[in-house]
């Protein structure tokens, strides 16, 4: 868990849960290999960074992983994710 200091504000803190965050590309790839896990097919298509169906595209040979998200944005305004305002709480 950290908190996103790029979009937080004094009102509200945007936390991240990132299990994966500290794993290159290649380690993750390796794992789901060697543990013969599924995943998304569009992998396959050329989409590497899959989000949501507006938000994604597939990304040409030598361009960076994430040039396939919010590609309409500017590159400081990117963001999508849970944000704690979004989340149930339960007693």
């Amino acid at each position: 868990m950290e908190i996103d200091s790029a979009f937080s504000t004094a009102e509200r803190t945007l936390y991240k849960f990132n299990p994966l965050a500290q794993m290159s590309s290649e380690e993750i790839w390796g794992y789901i290999r060697m543990l013969e896990l599924p995943y998304n097919s569009l992998h396959e298509r050329g989409f590497i960074s899959i989000g949501c169906e507006p938000c994604t595209r597939p990304v040409l040979p030598n361009q960076h992983e994430r040039e396939g998200r919010w590609w309409w944005e500017e590159a400081t305004q990117k963001e999508c994710g849970l944000h704690a305002g979004n989340l149930i709480v339960r007693d």
